[in-house]
């Protein structure tokens, strides 16, 4: 069996596990990632760096600081934060972008910290954006960041990959953004959550760099870890554009001998017999402009119902690192070139980077948009994270070509947030209601996915690490419900709290899904969850009340990545055994449906790891093997203690 785009380029960084054999989705191993981005929060980064005891920065051709995010905030504070964190990257010898510069996800892949076959990663959802060259990009959590500061890796686990199969070429006026927003929208129940989206077929070389930058940004809202289109000769002109431009500019001397060619020699296409979850078939010529929300990207609706309906708009945003390039400013600009906003319409733009806002003015780009009274901002995040001027109001309407249209994310949660192209936005900010430069018709393409059973490699023998258990078994505690977030795990009331013991902690447990959890269950008891455990906020205290309550490990059908994460990282164990979840789901269904929320049927579970095994009710099912890495996690005690160990036998040796 070949192999996908993504295992190869793990496969690339492999540091350890997965042992010599290719590897495959649901292998753990560890990755040394070409570069780690990340932006205003390398200030809570530092602080973790510095409690595990770390002389030095392993690798300091890794780390890549971008300050972006709250760069209009000139509070002491923020000042004082901003000067400490280009401290230490002076100290440190590291790559630094002051406020300003641009977005952090932009300057990676202007300032070519990303290029074909990377593994790259941010402390930062949007790292996906990276797929864009033909690279993995994938986001981490701050202890991830810390850890690689400090041994140069971070442990990864390999999601299934689903192909997406462009076919055809975008009509005039379609664009990535309406491409995005449409999958968003069309593929919503999980089809790709927490996998790789790869980006393939004839239709990709219709779309600009451009396009596939917003595409990929935004395959962190469909749900997935990885977007990743091939490199191909559009990837090879924006490089070429980027190193001559940046070679003129001497703004990067590191780029002296570097050559497109060498690095095209990197990009990395899939096996003709890879394995994939599953596959999309969409054809680019059947898309017309739609609009995401209100507050949700999984709604969507045509540009020509939302344009009848006229839904009127009090502020208007092109800003972001969605899109807030060149070719979204010039498009905006084309749209209100001699007119007007609307009265009453507020209309926010900021380019993606200070090297696209020069170029902006220098094309008159910049001075359309302001003439047609548009409120500049400085390149950076700003509105798009609820941060800085313009925010929404209570009872407002936005329309914005940012990536997320959360309740609250952009201001109020009493406000509405819509998504939509630049050419959208532009044009509704000059009607005052949410409409577009042309009439359009309301299309919508069919769904064309299928899904493909996965492949067993047969019978399966893990080596059993000392200190880990070979086998767990104990009382098992089905909770039915899919998509459990962390505030049902472990309540908002508690989570600023840091006067909580453990004993407390253990108390309140699962509070806000079911009060009687904490009271029905007991240490041992093995908790098994639904669909997309753990998603929402990525408090870690989702974690570590299950192990105060004495519960050794979930079992779930998937997993929030970032609960994941945080899980491995207190080494608590969790593994993924959908076949285990359907059986209960189908066996307890009556006690499901009479609303029971904490099920405990009564019968032990039986976990043998050595197998990749789990026994319940006289049958068998399988999970992932927990190769030495997360075997390693566990012994340790997370990550942190892990990588104290390891630092301090360096020491020693």
């Amino acid at each position: 069996m070949g192999q996908t785009v993504v295992e190869k380029i793990a496969g690339a960084h492999r540091a350890e596990g997965g042992s010599s054999r290719l590897l495959k989705s649901g292998d753990f191993l560890s990755i040394r990632p070409r570069h780690v981005m990340t932006h205003d929060n390398t200030a809570p980064v530092m602080s973790k760096f510095r409690g595990l005891s770390a002389a030095r920065i392993q690798d300091a051709s890794q780390p890549v600081f971008a300050l972006d995010h709250d760069i209009q905030n000139r509070s002491e504070e923020n000042r004082r934060k901003y000067l400490e964190i280009e401290a230490f990257a002076k100290e440190h010898g590291l790559q630094f972008y002051s406020a300003g510069q641009g977005i952090g996800h932009q300057l990676m892949v202007e300032r070519c910290h990303v290029l074909p076959g990377w593994f790259v990663v941010a402390s930062d959802s949007h790292a996906n954006t990276y797929g864009a060259l033909g690279a993995v990009g994938t986001p981490v959590v701050r202890t991830d960041a810390a850890a690689i500061w400090a041994t140069g890796e971070f442990w990864w686990q390999i999601p299934r990959t689903v192909r997406v199969e462009l076919t055809g070429e975008l009509q005039e006026g379609v664009t990535g953004k309406d491409l995005i927003i449409t999958l968003c929208g069309l593929y919503n129940q999980g089809e790709v959550l927490n996998a790789a989206v790869e980006f393939c077929g004839p239709g990709v070389a219709h779309l600009s760099m451009e396009a596939r930058l917003t595409v990929a940004n935004m395959t962190t809202e469909w749900g997935a870890l990885v977007g990743h289109f091939p490199a191909d000769e559009i990837t090879r002109a924006y490089l070429e554009q980027r190193l001559d431009t940046l070679r003129k500019t001497g703004s990067e001397e590191r780029l002296a001998q570097a050559n497109v060619d060498d690095w095209m020699k990197g990009a990395v296409t899939a096996d003709p017999d890879a394995a994939y979850a599953a596959r999309i078939r969409l054809d680019l010529s059947g898309l017309t402009p739609h609009v995401s929300g209100p507050d949700s990207v999984q709604v969507m609706t045509s540009l020509a119902e939302l344009a009848a309906r006229k839904v009127a708009v009090q502020k208007a945003y092109l800003v972001s690192c969605t899109t807030s390039r060149s070719e979204d400013l010039a498009a905006a600009a084309r749209v209100v070139r001699g007119r007007m906003i609307a009265e009453g319409v507020e209309f926010y733009v900021a380019a993606a980077s200070r090297e696209i806002q020069q170029q902006a003015e220098a094309d008159g780009v910049w001075d359309t948009l302001l003439q047609a009274g548009a409120e500049p901002l400085p390149a950076g995040c700003g509105p798009c994270i609820g941060l800085g001027t313009g925010l929404l109001e209570a009872g407002e309407v936005g329309i914005s070509a940012t990536n997320r249209n959360f309740k609250g994310r952009m201001g109020s949660r009493d406000a509405k947030c819509y998504l939509a192209s630049p050419e959208v936005v532009a044009a509704s900010a000059l009607a005052g209601y949410i409409r577009g430069p042309a009439e359009t018709s309301g299309e919508t393409p069919e769904r064309d996915f299928q899904s493909f059973a996965e492949e067993s490699d047969g019978e399966v023998e893990v080596e059993i690490q000392e200190g880990f258990p070979a086998r767990l078994s104990g009382r098992l505690v089905f909770v039915a419900a899919d998509n459990l977030n962390t505030d049902g795990i472990y309540g908002k009331d508690y989570t600023y709290r840091d006067d909580m013991t453990r004993e407390e902690m253990a108390r309140v447990v699962m509070e806000n899904y079911d009060p009687e959890f904490a009271g029905r269950t007991q240490a041992g008891d093995i908790l098994v969850g639904g669909l997309n455990f753990g998603t929402g906020s990525s408090r870690e205290q989702a974690v570590t009340c299950l192990q105060a309550k004495g519960l050794p490990m979930v079992i779930a059908e998937t997993y929030s990545q970032t609960y994941l994460r945080n899980a491995f990282n207190n080494g608590f164990l969790c593994l993924e055994s959908p076949g285990l979840v359907a059986h209960l789901k189908q066996t307890l269904a009556e006690r499901i449906a009479s609303g029971e929320k904490t099920i405990i049927p009564g019968e032990s579970i039986e976990i043998d790891f050595a197998s990749g095994k789990i026994a319940w009710d006289g049958r068998s099912f399988r999970f992932p093997a927990m190769s030495e890495v997360p075997q390693q996690l566990v012994i340790a005690g997370g990550v942190e203690n892990q990588v104290r160990r390891r630092l301090e036998a360096t020491k020693g040796s």
